[in-house]
């Protein structure tokens, strides 16, 4: 198998109060926005939640479309979603997502697939040095490992984990710019203000 896509959907909203996987946006749960943009672009999809309810949960709505896995760890971290979802992945390289950017660009995503042929990683970063860890595709064996490290040595953070990666490349945000002009690929929703621009972006144009 040659490539894979992990959507880490464990986390929960304490400003939205529930799952963000879940949350309707344009009538539909946030997942399935992401499902949608990201369709058949790997040769499989795997989404990280973090117990048995939330698996039950996601499978109600997202049926077939993906393969529910759940945190090797019983405690909530970023990390523990990628070392649960490159554990599971059959893919060669990976690329990893969060479930709550429903504008995810399938040009840029395809892109960072192409690039990452030699790396380790592919890792987009914005002109202020700040990196995009969970919009990038990763080497997956590469990947696992390094996350592996980084949770013996107790660091819970993916910043960790890509220190310890040999052959990682950064993408400018100017050069992914020529895909998603406005590069809504990185929006993410975190409140109401963020979930009401949203439901704006959609109603004004097919994006």
């Amino acid at each position: 198998m040659k490539n894979s896509t992990i959507i880490l959907a464990g986390g929960k909203s304490e400003r939205l109060g529930e799952e963000k996987g879940l949350i309707t946006l344009a009538g539909k749960p946030l997942i399935l926005h992401v499902l949608e943009r990201i369709r058949d672009i790997a040769d499989e999809t795997i989404i990280v939640v973090s117990s048995e309810t939330q698996k039950e949960n996601f499978s109600k709505v997202i049926g077939e479309a993906a393969h529910l896995v759940i945190d090797k760890f019983n405690f909530r971290s970023p990390l523990v979603g990628v070392l649960t979802g490159f554990e599971a992945a059959n893919g060669k390289k990976s690329l990893l997502l969060p479930c709550d950017t429903p504008f995810i660009s399938r040009e840029v995503a395809s892109f960072l697939f192409d690039v990452c042929r030699r790396r380790a990683a592919v890792i987009p970063r914005w002109p202020d040095g700040k990196i995009e860890p969970l919009q990038a595709v990763y080497d997956t064996e590469m990947g696992l490992e390094a996350s592996k490290e980084a949770l013996e040595e107790k660091k819970f953070d993916l910043r960790s984990m890509i220190s310890k990666l040999r052959g990682v490349r950064y993408i400018s945000t100017l050069v992914i710019r020529e895909f998603d002009p406005k590069l809504l690929t990185f929006f993410n929703i975190n409140t109401l203000v963020d979930l009401k621009k949203a439901e704006r972006i959609i109603s004004q144009k097919p994006i």
